[in-house]
């Protein structure tokens, strides 16, 4: 009889358990390990990081190794106003866009495979699948992208040599801008997973960060120069930009940037906004 009145007591107290899934296993930080493998599985995932690495350097050092050949034809005025941190960064303007792809594929590919039916099977709550995600990418892209950035950022400064205006990090903004160019590429590489986890569909994201990243900004600046001084230091890569110093020269931004952190902050905003209006979606329509 005590064998009988036991077993149902132990029976109410596991069902609760596996209802809250602790009986599963299911937890975030093996949610974490599971996105992990699938991440460094991917044979595409690491070629498309090997590209960004190579130009991040590559055009990098391109960049100031045609300035620093073409020093003595440089006007006074563009001498004055030369920026040999920015410049020797330069190579990010490129690699994010290989980044922002990865970011979309990292998600919409498991919609086009269907395998995004299984990882949600496996925890129900689904949330923990997107913040997986976004944990994996973000911890390897910055450091990849922090790597690369204090690499280019040498070798730049190296090839500058020969114009008399190379720094060291020690100089001010240089720190900074190494460590903002890396954190500028991993909150953008966030907003495009935002943008896949909303959209669903790789054509439409990476056309969609494309648009926003790259288009809109020289868009912007075609504006009348009284429109364009209020929108151009908000949109999304400009007040980025701000932080390692290519957003006002390469995106049309002008002289009214934000100050770095206050650029670098609204960024984050954004991804906030466009990652809570995925996770939105995720929680409450169907794969």
């Amino acid at each position: 009889m005590s064998t009988l009145t036991t077993t149902p007591a132990a029976a109410r107290t596991d069902t609760p358990t596996a209802a809250s899934g602790t009986s599963l296993g299911v937890t975030q930080l093996r949610v974490v390990r599971s996105e992990w493998t699938k991440f460094r599985s991917l044979r595409s995932t690491m070629v498309t990081l090997a590209v960004a690495v190579v130009l991040t350097v590559g055009m990098g050092a391109l960049f100031t190794r045609v300035t620093a050949s073409e020093w003595s034809n440089y006007s006074a005025a563009d001498k004055a106003g030369f920026d040999p941190i920015g410049l020797s960064l330069g190579g990010f303007m490129f690699s994010q866009l290989a980044l922002g792809v990865l970011a979309v594929l990292l998600v919409t590919g498991e919609y086009s495979t269907g395998m995004i039916r299984a990882s949600l099977t496996a925890v129900p709550r689904r949330l923990p699948v997107l913040w997986a995600k976004l944990a994996v990418f973000a911890g390897v892209v910055f450091a990849i992208a922090l790597a690369a950035s204090a690499v280019t950022f040498t070798i730049g400064q190296a090839l500058l040599q020969s114009t008399g205006r190379s720094v060291g990090l020690d100089a001010a903004g240089a720190l900074r801008s190494v460590l903002g160019a890396a954190l500028y590429v991993t909150v953008a590489g966030m907003v495009a997973m935002g943008l896949g986890t909303v959209l669903r569909n790789t054509a439409a994201a990476i056309t969609t960060f494309v648009g926003v990243f790259f288009l809109l900004p020289p868009l912007t600046s075609l504006l009348p120069s009284a429109w364009s001084s209020h929108i151009a230091p908000y949109l999304p890569s400009n007040a980025g930009g701000a932080l390692w110093g290519m957003g006002s020269s390469s995106a049309g931004g002008g002289d009214g940037m934000l100050s770095p952190w206050t650029g670098f902050a609204l960024l984050c905003l954004y991804a906030v906004a466009v990652i809570a209006a995925g996770a939105w979606r995720l929680r409450r329509a169907d794969a």
